[in-house]
């Protein structure tokens, strides 16, 4: 699994007034609705590796967060020789990360693609590994100076309940595919947090078909990937610690 950060979303089109955001990912289907509000169960927990991340120090705390000044990052997963699962994630408001405390709610948008390095982008589906998501969660916890340990951000959802019917799907789950497919959520929130939060990690929990051989329908497998985010947040408790 590899980790890179990256300055900024490079792509953008508008997006629906509902949505509230511009945001563009090749291949992505835009999601009708933000994902505020849906319950996620407990996700399980792996041991994660992070990449170069740019710590946030006040005083004697410090926490790893991998979100760039300016609030983007993608995260990647090797889901088969040469198959790439690619997660970016972007704030959306505030849209410098730097920006975000305990108080205000917290703005960001994500998108799930994948690419398979075995043939040109551009190569028609046919020719390409299918890669299909049958459910996507997000759980939360919190870095807390009194040592409380909280989850105030939760999600989980079928992602095919999320886009339009025309969207390429089956019964493995929603396309995830470059050009042909993929999910994109515009926008969701983080509200408030507890008054001595310094940072909040996001656990991206995703159940994938993939396919062993292109144009096989009996070469799927299925796994989960998991995804990890650190983020910090501002506090006025903790600057005055």
């Amino acid at each position: 699994m590899s980790i890179s950060t990256s300055p900024a979303v490079r792509r953008i089109f508008a997006v629906g007034a509902a949505a509230g955001l511009a945001v563009s990912l090749a291949g992505c289907t835009q999601v009708a609705e933000a994902f505020n509000g849906f319950q996620q169960p407990g996700a399980a927990e792996e041991p994660v590796t992070y990449a170069s991340p740019t710590p946030l120090v006040t005083e004697d705390i410090a926490f790893d967060s991998l979100f760039t000044y300016d609030g983007s990052v993608s995260l990647s997963t090797d889901v088969a020789d040469q198959l790439e699962l690619r997660l970016d994630v972007w704030a959306a408001d505030p849209k410098r990360t730097s920006e975000w405390d305990t108080d205000n709610a917290k703005t960001f948008g994500f998108a799930v693609n994948v690419y398979d390095h075995y043939v040109d982008e551009k190569a028609v589906l046919t020719e390409k590994r299918r890669v299909y998501i049958s459910s996507i969660s997000i759980s939360s916890q919190t870095a807390q100076t009194s040592g409380q340990v909280q989850s105030p951000f939760q999600f989980s959802s079928d992602p095919r309940t999320l886009v339009p019917s025309d969207t390429l799907r089956s019964d493995r789950g929603l396309l995830l595919n470059s050009f042909q497919g993929g999910l994109l959520v515009p926008e969701t929130t983080i509200n408030q947090l507890p008054a001595d939060t310094y940072g909040i990690t996001l656990e991206f929990a995703m159940t994938i078909a993939v396919e062993g051989v292109a144009d096989d329908d009996d070469s799927f497998s299925q796994q989960t990937v998991y995804q990890y985010l650190p983020i910090a947040i501002s506090s006025d408790e903790v600057a005055e610690q």
